[in-house]
């Protein structure tokens, strides 16, 4: 469950926080914009120790266009 606060709720009663921060991770917004999120240890340790390969991180993205190089043996200007 994400909570939202504003920064003026969030300075009132920070217990009240942290403790929402055991059900998720809680927003604190400033004018409308999220400045800061507080997570608990464990959801933070969670997500620091996950390892994504390069090749599974390309492999999530779809919205964009690869368009390889050729290569070229520069000694004689010939592709690859």
């Amino acid at each position: 469950m994400v909570t939202v606060l504003s920064s003026l709720a969030f300075n009132r009663d920070p217990d009240a926080a942290m403790a929402a921060a055991h059900g998720g991770p809680v927003f604190v917004v400033d004018d409308g914009r999220p400045t800061y999120v507080l997570l608990s240890i464990d959801h933070y340790q969670e997500l620091s120790a996950r390892t994504v390969s390069l090749a599974d991180a390309l492999a999530q993205a779809t919205d964009f266009d690869f368009e390889p190089m050729m290569l070229r043996d520069f000694s004689s200007g010939l592709p690859i």
